[in-house]
């Protein structure tokens, strides 16, 4: 096959926990969205692992493990270039296993239609403004109380963990493992997170489309994805796309965090 052309960027980002520098290959051809997804998760990455060196430096160090999936029973957003992007993997994965997921998706369907929480998800793809605090605690409460876990989840091991939703890779805590098995009831502590990615990617997509889609849970991010397969096979320069997704960084940065801060791109 032959290589897809591409031009290097040298990025800088001056975050909250310190500056990083960082080189990535963009597509120059007109490509899908989902293509800059992982490009995206790595500078997402990097600042979260500027954070956790800054933050080892004071004591502290994440205590999360490979087998600990307590966090697995939460509602995770994903935004709409990353619920195509799941899409994409379910799509690739052998047909035994697509059956599997598959599967899982419809019993927790089933378990939030018996609740009255799936209308409420669906509802948070398509709705203008994006909802109070208020209301997405309630829902997340609500879930969280099913303890349902991740389809994507199997005998306690994550089976999409190099394709998992930023939201996923961003959770880390500090506090003792224990803690998170009733995450209402015992106090964590979390690393925070310089940089959301999924909120990066969420505004890009609105940007390039027009629409309010914010937040997609992860239990109808295939529903959804599926439904808008037609926007999800537009294509832009893969340039012009990593250029408006370093626009929305460096947006996101400048409100997040204090002292002097942006991104560049060459």
């Amino acid at each position: 096959m032959i290589p897809e052309p591409s031009e290097r960027f040298e990025i800088s980002l001056n975050t909250s926990a310190g500056q990083i520098t960082t080189a990535v290959d963009v597509p120059t051809g007109f490509v899908p969205v989902t293509s800059i997804v992982p490009l995206m998760r790595r500078l997402g990455e990097e600042t979260q692992a500027l954070e956790i060196t800054r933050l080892a430096e004071t004591g502290s160090v994440p205590t999360c493990q490979k087998g600990c999936a307590a966090c697995c029973r939460m509602l995770v957003p994903l935004s709409a270039p990353e619920a195509f992007a799941v899409r994409d993997w379910v799509r690739s994965r052998p047909a035994e296993q697509q059956a599997q997921i598959i599967a899982r998706l419809a019993e927790t369907k089933v378990r939030l239609l018996s609740h009255g929480i799936w209308q409420r998800l669906s509802e948070l793809c398509e709705t203008a403004d994006q909802p109070g605090d208020d209301v997405l605690d309630e829902i997340n409460r609500r879930y969280y109380a099913l303890r349902l876990a991740c389809p994507f989840l199997d005998e306690e091991v994550c089976t999409i963990y190099d394709e998992r939703p930023a939201a996923c890779r961003e959770l880390l805590v500090t506090s003792p493992a224990d803690r998170c098995e009733d995450l209402i009831v015992n106090p964590v502590d979390t690393i925070p997170t310089p940089l959301r990615m999924s909120t990066v990617l969420g505004l890009l997509w609105q940007d390039l489309t027009g629409t309010s889609t914010r937040l997609i849970p992860l239990p109808v991010a295939l529903d959804w994805a599926e439904n808008h397969v037609r926007s999800s096979e537009q294509e832009w320069k893969g340039t012009q796309l990593f250029d408006q997704a370093l626009d929305k960084v460096w947006r996101f940065l400048s409100q997040s965090c204090s002292g002097d801060r942006g991104a560049s791109g060459s």
